[in-house]
């Protein structure tokens, strides 16, 4: 009896160390006893403000310039082991690209309207797949232009762009959303934009109707309600439908277009800010199903008397709903003489990030912004480097397109190499842990099928496809 109870141990033992644990719903590790644990999942991901030229080009409108800095933040970011980058083509009725329903962006020569003599978009997008980053497309979906006062003309409209689809309040000109052809026009440009270009996601902020406190006086929208509204019981609920259907709108022609491409919102942190001043029904979004990610800013400190970091997130995690959760960050406070004392050490970023990851449902992290990555107020962007040591997997996030990734074959080591044979069009993570008690670490992401093994310990590999969709993983190679 001892005997055959030894003899089911050490069986035991053999089949976990040929054998990874996959986390199916790409949220988190799940360990496996005497086995791999995986690490978990995550996007780490920028925000790259191109609105007044913030991060970028920064008044800079020489094409080579302009490339070379943009280069540059990619390079850094690869070395932080940052995956994505949500860039602004779309932030004041504009475009980085060729477009037939708007201007090219005045940030990239100066002069709205402008070709600058390459296409933008696609230069960025190219660059952040050359280093394996996902390029998600930020936009927009309603401003057109700001102006300190009403003294200032605001800029002439694009002549695709009737007059009466534009409210011109004293501050903040925007496409007016209670108008139909309004809607399908930001649809229209979603569509043009994931049908030119292999973007990644789509990514709206969390700009929709203007927040009084900063437009200045307002026009009034009763007629819109008189015209657009019958049968809903409140003008604020009639604006709220307004925005709904432009969420769902855009939603729907991304599943038609190229259902594979994500659709995120960055809302306030407060919701009844959102649902009341924006006019954003943010969680009515998250249980339609209409956004792949919700990502929250979440700007403040932890235990702050507003907004408190802890609670928000705490609070977006139980209302997400059919959402993937993200958390963005206020990185560009930490420094800021104007910031709560919190702020002013980065122990505070690593307490947040930590308490990010806790949530299982949390598939990752976005970063505000990325000239304060480059900056690097008190050491901050150094702290991260400490805590991003190692390359992540991108979890899975919309919908399926590509064909199942195959598990890898014929797992090997070859000298100092791991060797593996897989198919289709794929890449290869390669996990390593030098001892089984401890999570492994991602070793690389890449498109060949070998890589460095010097190091003593245990291998394992699987497969992503292009909707990062992981295969089951290779047994479990020891060196």
């Amino acid at each position: 009896m001892k005997k055959n109870i030894w003899l089911f141990i050490i069986a035991a033992f053999i089949l976990g160390l040929n054998a990874c644990k996959k986390d199916d719903d790409s949220v988190g590790p799940e360990p496996q006893e005497d086995a791999f644990t995986i690490p978990k999942k995550e996007m780490r991901a920028v925000w790259v403000t191109t609105a007044w030229g913030l991060d970028w080009p920064q008044d800079q409108y020489n094409m080579a310039v302009q490339k070379q800095q943009y280069i540059d933040y990619l390079n850094r970011f690869q070395q932080l082991n940052i995956n994505a980058v949500f860039v602004q083509i779309k932030g004041m009725g504009d475009a980085f690209y060729n477009s037939p329903y708007e201007p090219w962006s005045a940030v990239i020569t100066g002069t709205r309207g402008k070709d600058p003599g390459y296409d933008v978009l696609k230069f960025m997008l190219d660059e952040a797949h050359a280093r394996g980053m996902e390029f998600h497309a930020w936009l927009n979906p309603y401003r057109i232009a700001t102006r300190a006062s009403s003294t200032t003309a605001y800029p002439a409209l694009h002549p695709s762009v009737q007059p009466e689809w534009v409210v011109s309040h004293e501050k903040i000109q925007i496409y007016n959303p209670a108008v139909p052809e309004v809607r399908q026009r930001l649809a229209d440009i979603v569509k043009d934009i994931i049908t030119k270009y292999d973007v990644d996601g789509i990514h709206f902020d969390d700009y929709f109707y203007p927040d009084p406190s900063t437009a200045g006086t307002m026009v009034s929208d009763n007629a819109d309600y008189v015209k657009y509204g019958a049968g809903i019981a409140s003008i604020e609920n009639f604006r709220r439908e307004n925005v709904n259907k432009a969420i769902k709108g855009v939603h729907d022609i991304i599943v038609a277009t190229r259902p594979e491409v994500v659709f995120s919102i960055s809302p306030a942190a407060s919701d009844t800010y959102n649902y009341n001043t924006l006019y954003a029904d943010v969680l009515k979004w998250n249980r339609e199903g209409w956004l792949d990610i919700i990502i929250p800013q979440l700007y403040q400190q932890i235990g702050a008397a507003s907004n408190d970091f802890k609670e928000r997130l705490q609070w977006w995690h139980q209302f997400r709903y059919q959402a993937a959760m993200m958390v963005g960050y206020g990185y560009y406070r930490f420094g800021d003489p104007a910031a709560p004392a919190a702020f002013q050490s980065v122990n505070e970023l690593e307490k947040q990030l930590a308490m990010t990851k806790k949530y299982r449902a949390s598939v990752g992290h976005l970063l505000y912004s990325a000239k304060y990555i480059m900056t690097n107020p008190i050491g901050i962007t150094d702290k991260l480097a400490t805590l991003w040591t190692t390359p992540t997997v991108i979890p899975f996030l919309g919908r399926s397109v590509a064909a199942d990734p195959a598990e890898p074959q014929n797992v090997r080591i070859e000298g100092n190499s791991l060797k593996w044979d897989a198919g289709g069009n794929t890449r290869s993570v390669v996990y390593f842990t030098a001892d089984l008690k401890q999570e492994a670490k991602v070793l690389a992401i890449i498109g060949e099928h070998t890589a460095d093994a010097t190091a003593a310990g245990y291998y394992c590999v699987t497969t992503i496809n292009s909707d990062n969709k992981e295969s089951k993983a290779s047994k479990v190679i020891k060196k």
